[in-house]
């Protein structure tokens, strides 16, 4: 592609820049040296202290007793009439997990919603053993609130045929395998 030349400017334009710039002069070789900017601030945890904060309004909200469970205690569910085999297998980490979802740094709205999201998509997309971890509630003021969250939640819902704390190797009981069923 050939190169357009540009014609010269004409005199008027070059005396109106001149006046608008006024005088100029170069630019040392040697630039100075920019002096750099301020630090930024220390970081803070604002969604974790947010998070702190709102655990007792969410507890009165959402009824959640962690009385219910200890922090040790091990999750099982089967759904009527399911073979007993299944949990078993489950229990023993005989399926391969096919999608994982961590509710680490979650407060139990966000972890009620991101677990309806999360099983909503597995079950789009037909996976049939997936492995959520909630913790132990070991640093949770209280008590192991994503773990009885999430054991509430799974009971409920048509698709969870059954779900079982992890093997020791997978999460151990912060983190439970779930299987799903999916309409064929």
């Amino acid at each position: 592609m050939a190169r357009k030349s540009v014609p010269p400017p004409d005199a008027d334009a070059v005396r109106l820049f001149r006046e608008a710039v006024g005088n100029v002069r170069p630019l040392p070789r040697k630039l100075a040296v920019v002096a750099p900017r301020r630090p930024p601030p220390a970081p803070r945890a604002r969604m974790r202290e947010a998070d702190e904060t709102a655990v007792t309004t969410e507890l009165l909200t959402h009824a959640i007793d962690p009385a219910l469970l200890e922090v040790g205690e091990e999750l099982a569910y089967l759904r009527t009439g399911r073979d007993p085999r299944l949990l078993k297998r489950l229990k023993r980490g005989a399926y391969a997990v096919q999608a994982e979802l961590d509710l680490h740094q979650m407060n139990a709205a966000a972890a009620r919603a991101s677990i309806t999201d999360f099983l909503a998509e597995c079950h789009r997309e037909g996976q049939t053993c997936v492995r959520i971890i909630h913790g132990k509630g070991l640093r949770s003021r209280g008590g192991p609130v994503l773990k009885v969250l999430t054991d509430r939640l799974l009971r409920l819902r048509a698709d969870v045929v059954a779900f079982a704390s992890a093997p020791s190797a997978q999460g151990g009981t912060g983190a439970v395998l779930v299987l799903l069923q999916h309409a064929r």
